[in-house]
């Protein structure tokens, strides 16, 4: 419980709840139906996108700037943060995300802000919500896959806001038109909770929090596996207060690894 006692903890949390309010005030801002036209997919998936690369850069050192409780689920499983950690990341994303949906509830008048662009199965809740939560899963792998990829520091390259806001414009643009394309059940969540709209809502929050973790699991134990131990995962996880040496073993083993790789050896010892 370390981490309670913590002030960078309180900003984390609080950078995640601000943060959430931001993004959709003007994702779901922009998707409202302001004159002389309603938005297109490329208005509001660039929006949402631009949002995210901008909140990214702002209080990604603070936080990690998740903005999404499938983005933190997915760095639970990898070991990324502690479960205390994630309990409250999610509810302060989730409390973010309807302040700034009550919040652009009130300002526009009634005849411009509609449902709040509540994301919505476009037929029956059967067949067509399978298919909602493959979309979903495929959409929110890729995004958790640039997200992920973005985060491994010096091994990154370009910048890694701009990689994941555009994660998040090509999904909207892929699946816009079919839910409204919310791959952060933060998003749904809200606009639902203003509206008191909970219809097929479960599949909002089914389809990312499923592909955030084939995700997470894919990518931090398949193709980029930590050499973090089963005790160091642990207590990551419980929140034990990290030994100082640890940052410094994780770089002597990634050194060792780098050492004895193919690509570092002669030539003539690999042939």
């Amino acid at each position: 419980m370390w981490e309670l006692r913590s002030a960078a903890f309180a900003r984390a949390v609080f950078a995640e709840f601000l943060a959430t309010l931001l993004f959709i005030f003007f994702g779901l801002g922009s998707a409202l139906s302001w004159p002389p036209a309603p938005p297109d997919a490329l208005q509001v998936s660039l929006a949402f996108g631009l949002a995210v690369a901008t909140l990214v850069q702002a209080v990604g050192h603070v936080s990690g700037a998740h903005l999404n409780p499938a983005v933190t689920v997915a760095c639970l499983l990898g070991s990324h943060l502690s479960f205390l950690r994630a309990v409250f990341y999610v509810a302060a994303q989730l409390l973010g995300a309807v302040a700034g949906a009550a919040l652009l509830h009130e300002l526009p008048p009634p005849s411009l802000r509609g449902q709040l662009a509540i994301n919505r199965v476009r037929r029956p809740p059967t067949r067509g919500d399978e298919q909602e939560c493959r979309m979903a899963l495929e959409s929110n792998l890729r995004h958790l896959d640039s997200a992920s990829s973005s985060d491994r520091g010096a091994a990154s390259l370009g910048s890694p806001a701009l990689s994941i806001g555009l994660s998040v414009a090509v999904g909207h643009l892929l699946g816009i038109h079919y839910t409204g394309c919310s791959m952060n059940p933060a998003r749904s969540f809200a606009p639902s909770v203003i509206e008191g709209d909970f219809s097929a809502h479960w599949v909002f929050w089914v389809g990312p929090l499923a592909g955030a973790a084939v995700a997470s699991l894919i990518y931090n134990y398949i193709l980029f596996p930590h050499a973090k131990t089963l005790s160091e995962r642990l207590a990551i996880l419980k929140g034990v207060e990290p030994e100082e040496d640890w940052e410094e073993r994780d770089i002597r083993r990634r050194q060792s690894m780098e050492l004895h790789s193919p690509q570092t050896l002669p030539r003539g010892m690999t042939e």
